[in-house]
């Protein structure tokens, strides 16, 4: 018996060329390439969002303590700080019966351990109105400022 077509259908069914595979290999080392800009990137980001909520709740923590204190809020004007008038290394936790100023000194600590020795705040009271300003360097992507500084605001009503 013979079969019609058949040796001619082998023969042009050859396999891939070398082309076509440098072609198909440059195609996914570009696709792999912009695959790991894209973590890179995402990491950069996440970090950000988790600086922003460390300022976030470090902000609402304050308020609630002046809203636990609410006589003496006016004394957590206190809690501003400076960019470097804080450090890690003078930070520790105080134990027993703890002063308002040991909270505010406490509160400051946890502000540059999250947020490193660059942060700063600004606390103020306008008759009962609370504003909580935490900044801090987060623009480490950006080529022409690096040192560009982010700012959180809370503000509330006791």
């Amino acid at each position: 018996m013979r079969r019609f077509g058949s040796h001619s259908a082998r023969k042009n069914a050859g396999g891939f060329s070398m082309i076509e595979v440098l072609i198909t290999i440059i195609v996914l080392a570009f696709g792999l390439l912009g695959f790991a800009l894209l973590q890179t990137m995402n990491v950069r980001f996440v970090q950000s969002s988790n600086y922003r909520t460390q300022a976030t709740n470090l902000a609402y923590d304050l308020l609630d303590q002046m809203r636990a204190n609410r006589y003496q809020s006016a004394w957590y004007t206190g809690a501003s700080f400076t960019s470097g008038s804080v450090t890690r290394a003078a930070c520790s936790r105080d134990t027993g019966t703890v002063t308002i100023t040991q909270n505010i000194t406490r509160w400051q600590c946890q502000v540059v351990q999250a947020l490193g020795e660059g942060a700063s705040a600004n606390v103020q009271n306008n008759n009962g109105r609370i504003r909580v300003d935490i900044a801090w360097g987060d623009q480490r992507w950006d080529k022409t400022n690096p040192d560009a500084r982010t700012t959180f605001t809370a503000e509330s009503q006791l």
